[in-house]
């Protein structure tokens, strides 16, 4: 492997983390029964694609978007404000599932997937 390949892929390193990131989320919420998991599998992803957004507005040699003398090159600002409403979304969005998970475990006594569709189908028969 020549230098110059390696040092390809080290500058790409932020999208290999995504990619990571991503596929290890998305694997513990296909993967996963409990529903707690699947929440944290979720934010996982979640995570993925905010780092995804924040390496993309990221400008080489780009300093903040303040205008002084001798600056040529700046780093827009929108991915980064976009991604901070994202994560003030994503905690809420977090807030609602474990309480819809709580609520859950009141209803059915468990957390576990295939438990609460087993004891909805045993429902169902009865009805």
């Amino acid at each position: 492997m020549s230098w110059e390949v390696v040092t390809d892929l080290l500058g790409l390193l932020n999208y290999w983390v995504v990619i990571i990131l991503m596929m290890a989320g998305f694997y513990v919420v296909i993967a996963q029964d409990n529903l707690v998991k699947k929440i944290v599998g979720l934010n996982i992803f979640q995570v993925s694609v905010f780092v995804f957004y924040i390496s993309m507005g990221k400008v080489s040699d780009g300093t903040a978007p303040i205008l002084e003398e001798g600056i040529e090159v700046y780093s827009n600002p929108l991915p980064h404000v976009l991604i901070l409403t994202a994560i003030v979304v994503g905690v809420a969005t977090t807030a609602l599932a474990l309480a819809l998970v709580v609520r859950i475990n009141h209803s059915y006594g468990s957390i576990e997937e295939d438990e609460i569709q087993v004891i909805e189908h045993d429902e169902e028969e009865i009805a």
